[in-house]
């Protein structure tokens, strides 16, 4: 890995001995893969829960080999989903591989999946099967589209989930093609939606005693992420407003070109619009036009108002215009690179990155998780894990197995 940054200063770091979370104690057994469902037990583990990533033993997670490498089985793909985790190598195609995570399995508080359709009832390691063995089980699986419908068999992935939800639809230019989101944001909802869904079923089993078995798709959770945009859209029966960087409803609201530079605005109110002009820009004669004397009247006007507006702020500094905004109350701010904004003092005075010493790629950093409790940042107190590194220590501490055999299953193949 080359060309790293220097990480700025930071108050925070890799916390192993942090004080417990409030999910300390619970078993998170983690059979998923890529990004939806390790999300997921990222945020668990980021309450504080023991989370077992069981991954193949030659090629791990997929991530592994996506984005910069880092090291011999890491990438900063793999980084961005796998805080706070224990790996173990197990081969689910061997019977002793699968009887090593059933195992597992009967001790564990929470197993989430995201297999093919049947593939893990073929392994013994469905629902059924592991509920009838720990009926406190609180079992996940993620799919691409739900595996009781038609669509059952498809593979689920982001990008494309993205295109049929409709979210491309609604993302870019209006006058050029449709764009995805810039992150898989499809993947992004469903991982955090099944963490949603995992604590509430958790929190039930202490008043009921009994697991659940909770099922999410890609394609619910991209038809969820449409959120206000898909009610106006059932509403009204059209198609959205493709709005590029402002706001098909608010106006003006956006990225704007300043003398040196761009900047983001949000004018959200007929006040602050009056403020705006008056204050900032010096067009009091755009506030007192009857055209723009509302919101609705300023999106329905908006191809004459917006270059008026434009022109104003193109002859400004960004410092004056930050300035002035400021003064009027005005939400607004630089656009930056994401690179400047990690490496900048508002980053590194909330602690939202965390760097690490890697046993072979050297200085590396993950992002912390963005909540506090009690007032502190929630810990990182794992780094995420190289492939099979906690092999050894899960088998001896949750399965009592010692070292003669686990070498064992290792010369045979069975784990790395």
């Amino acid at each position: 890995m080359t060309d790293r940054p220097a990480f700025a200063p930071t108050t925070a770091a890799l916390a192993p001995d942090a004080a417990p979370g409030p999910l300390a104690g619970v078993l998170v057994l983690d059979l998923s893969r890529v990004f939806a469902g390790p999300l997921a037990t990222m945020a668990l583990g980021d309450l504080g829960a023991e989370v077992v990533k069981v991954e193949h033993p030659e090629r791990g997670d997929d991530t592994r080999d996506w984005g910069v490498k880092v090291g011999a089985t890491e990438s900063s793909y793999y980084l961005a989903a796998n805080r706070n985790k224990r790996s173990i190598a197990v081969d689910l195609a061997a019977d002793e591989g699968r009887d090593l995570v059933r195992a597992l399995a009967r001790k564990a508080d929470i197993v989430i999946e995201n297999f093919r359709k049947g593939t893990a009832d073929r392994m013994g390691l469905g629902y059924a099967a592991l509920a009838a063995e720990n009926p406190g089980l609180v079992y996940c699986s993620i799919s691409g589209y739900g595996r009781d419908g038609a669509e059952g068999d498809r593979p689920g992935y982001d990008v494309v989930v993205q295109g049929e939800a409709g979210l491309m639809a609604m993302n870019g230019e209006a006058d050029r093609p449709p764009v995805k989101f810039g992150i898989a944001a499809v993947d992004l909802v469903t991982g955090l939606s099944a963490g949603q869904a995992i604590l509430a079923a958790l929190f039930d089993r202490g008043r009921s005693g009994r697991g659940r078995h909770i099922e999410l798709s890609l394609f619910d959770c991209g038809i969820a992420l449409t959120s206000y945009i898909g009610v106006e859209a059932l509403t009204t029966g059209r198609e959205p407003l493709r709005a590029g960087n402002g706001h098909p409803a608010i106006v003006p609201y956006g990225v704007f070109a300043a003398a040196d530079g761009p900047i983001v605005v949000a004018v959200g109110t007929t006040a602050q619009f009056r403020a705006f002009c008056r204050q900032v820009i010096g067009r009091p004669d755009l506030a007192d036009d009857p055209r723009f004397s509302t919101n609705i009247g300023r999106s329905r006007d908006r191809a004459a108002l917006l270059p008026e507006i434009a022109a104003a702020l193109a002859v400004r500094s960004r410092a004056e215009l930050l300035d002035g905004l400021a003064a009027a109350g005005i939400p607004a701010g630089e656009v930056l690179g994401l690179a400047e904004t990690l490496a900048g003092e508002r980053v590194a005075a909330a602690g939202l990155v965390v760097p690490f010493e890697h046993p072979e790629a050297g200085p590396v950093a993950v992002l912390a998780p963005p909540f506090r409790l009690d007032g502190e940042r929630a810990p990182v107190r794992r780094a995420p894990p190289g492939l099979g590194a906690d092999t050894d220590a899960v088998l001896a501490e949750h399965l009592c197995l010692d070292a003669a055999a686990v070498a064992r299953l290792r010369a045979a193949g069975i784990v790395r």
